[in-house]
């Protein structure tokens, strides 16, 4: 089994967001899950291009952002890449959790984020759509 990390992206045109993404989920998410690394993106087009790279082994885009907002991004992502990895969308409002289940997300975390429960969520996802061939 490998010991590389996996990989995060984190989208959001605010740096302040991604930070506080970041800290809330920390390196570790989980202990069966080890160690983390995070991409950060502040643009779409960073965000596709680190996408169709094939290395992303999850992204949490940032509902909220300008111009384009994580919601619709989510969706495009999910109807254009052919096996996605799982996306987590960040949102201000719990009352928005209906438009990420629009946008395809695989799971929701809504700002202000707890610790806990933001960092149970991500590794959640990570477990149920945890590759069948072992990266290195």
């Amino acid at each position: 089994m490998s010991t590389q990390p996996l990989k995060i992206l984190v989208f959001s045109h605010r740096p302040e967001v991604r930070e506080t993404i970041v800290t809330a989920i920390g390196r570790r998410p989980a202990a069966d899950i080890g160690r983390v690394a995070y991409v950060e993106v502040g643009t779409v087009a960073e965000v596709l291009m680190e996408m169709d790279g094939g290395d992303i082994d999850l992204a949490i885009l940032d509902g909220e952002s300008q111009p384009t907002g994580g919601i619709g991004l989510c969706r495009q992502l999910k109807n254009e890449i052919d096996e996605c990895p799982p996306v987590v969308i960040a949102v201000r409002r719990k009352d928005d959790r209906w438009l990420a289940t629009w946008s395809q997300a695989d799971a929701v975390i809504v700002h202000p984020l707890d610790p806990l429960t933001a960092a149970e969520t991500v590794a959640d996802v990570l477990r149920s759509k945890r590759l069948p061939v072992a990266r290195g």
